[in-house]
């Protein structure tokens, strides 16, 4: 990590605004499952398209038990032509 990255605040550090995001979105690739009582890998399936985004749900790559959701935003809003 370079410290000239960032710059001093009166509450702290924090990265200069001139940087773009270096993570704009995280994809899970272990999560806990219930089921199995510790951290397993996870397969994402596209459950529901909405307005709003694709959402995704997490599975237990071993028990297929449900562990997580995710929401995917889309960029620019859906026009309807009629």
């Amino acid at each position: 990590m370079d410290p000239r990255n960032f710059q001093n605040m009166p509450g702290g550090f924090s990265q200069k605004e001139d940087q773009p995001d270096m993570y704009k979105e995280f994809e899970a690739t272990e999560l806990y499952c219930n089921r199995c009582k510790k951290a397993v890998p996870v397969r994402k399936r596209l459950l529901l398209v909405v307005p709003d985004g694709d959402k995704y749900e997490y599975l237990c790559a071993f028990c297929s038990e449900s562990v997580g959701f995710k929401l995917d935003r889309k960029e620019s809003p859906i026009s309807v032509i009629i």
